[in-house]
């Protein structure tokens, strides 16, 4: 069984940043960055991304599979190590923490690791619809994020789709009417289930249409390797009728799903499913366990705010373990050492 002061569970932007932090402090952080974990691949959702161009750094954009490689290579330069294995289980009833791979989990098996501190950042999953054609235009046309793809030059002055009818889709749909030059939203019932001052402002917006009691069927496009969705059919849930129309994108924003099974029972969760943390801080309600990223954070969601809150869980971290270590015991006094301070004391007047 292998001791560390502190794991960190993920491979995404907040992951590493804790990472990077804490190998610079020398706390020697382990991460576990998992071998496609709840089905993503290490890296996380941003290796779903194309091309990012909000992540302060790159003026000409890069790569979502290229930002996380950089991120990774950044954390073993100072020393993180970076494990290609998944967390399957976790003790946390008492410190030092214990954690099981898939590899050795097993009911008589001793864990993989143990621990003074973790970190949980694990992420969460924007939900799919599995339409026929989601697998082949899926970021060729096809997002789950309005704010990290919606001002790609695919989608310029061309007709998109939202599909969702609650806050967060009214919320796409208005940043999305900046670039696009229709966007339409799709809502499965007769009515939304935003706010009604949210409501208000997508039924107003000159750019923005909403057809009730209709949902997406399939999703078309060009047949070339990586080509681009250019339609879209949909159905009339009331009538059943269906038809094409023209789509050069489609946003998904029906809900994410955060990687909380790990923890769950062992510390606070929202009513979604979050961790709770303590407001403005990486807090959760367990003492020596830390979340930051996608799996505590379901409003804002972006690489950024990930990757300022894996700082924070760093920092937290760091002061935890600083706060708990034990000072080390002197070493007992012998008795030939006890013999010359006495000797010392009676020679030396000034003592």
């Amino acid at each position: 069984m292998v001791h560390s002061k502190v794991v960190i569970i993920g491979s995404g932007p907040a992951a590493h940043t804790a990472a990077i932090y804490l190998s610079r402090a020398e706390l020697k952080p382990v991460l576990y960055e998992g071998m496609l974990a709840n089905g993503t691949a290490a890296g996380g959702q941003l290796t779903t991304t194309t091309d990012i161009e909000n992540f302060p750094g790159f003026p000409d954009g890069i790569g979502g599979g290229e930002l996380m490689e950089q991120m990774r290579k950044q954390s073993i330069r100072f020393g993180t190590e970076v494990i290609t294995e998944t967390i399957s289980r976790v003790d946390l009833s008492q410190r030092p923490f214990k954690l099981w791979t898939e590899w050795n989990d097993g009911p008589d098996n001793e864990p993989a690791r143990t621990a003074d501190a973790v970190i949980i950042a694990t992420g969460a999953n924007a939900r799919r619809l599995n339409l026929p054609g989601e697998e082949t235009y899926w970021q060729n046309g096809i997002s789950a994020c309005a704010v990290c793809d919606g001002a790609v030059p695919i989608f310029r002055n061309k007709p998109l789709y939202v599909i969702g009818g609650g806050d967060s889709a009214a919320e796409e749909a208005m940043f999305l009417a900046k670039y696009g030059s229709t966007v339409t939203v799709l809502v499965r019932r007769d009515k939304l289930r935003a706010s009604k001052a949210m409501a208000n402002r997508l039924l107003s917006h000159p750019k923005v249409n909403v057809r009730f009691n209709t949902v997406a069927v399939e999703v078309l496009g060009e047949q070339k390797p990586m080509g681009l969705m250019t339609h879209l059919r949909v159905k009339n849930t009331v009538t059943g009728e269906e038809e094409t129309v023209d789509a050069n994108g489609l946003f998904y924003a029906v809900g994410h799903d955060p990687a909380t099974a790990l923890v769950k029972g062992s510390v606070d969760l929202d009513e979604d499913g979050y961790i709770l943390t303590k407001p403005g801080t990486s807090y959760t309600s367990l003492e020596g366990v830390f979340a930051c990223g996608d799996v505590q954070d379901k409003r804002y969601r972006q690489a950024i705010t990930s990757a300022g809150s894996g700082c924070m869980a760093a920092l937290d971290a760091e002061k935890f373990i600083a706060e708990h270590e034990s000072p080390e015991e002197p070493a007992p006094v012998t008795e030939t050492e006890k013999s010359n301070t006495a000797t010392e004391y009676k020679s030396n007047p000034l003592l």
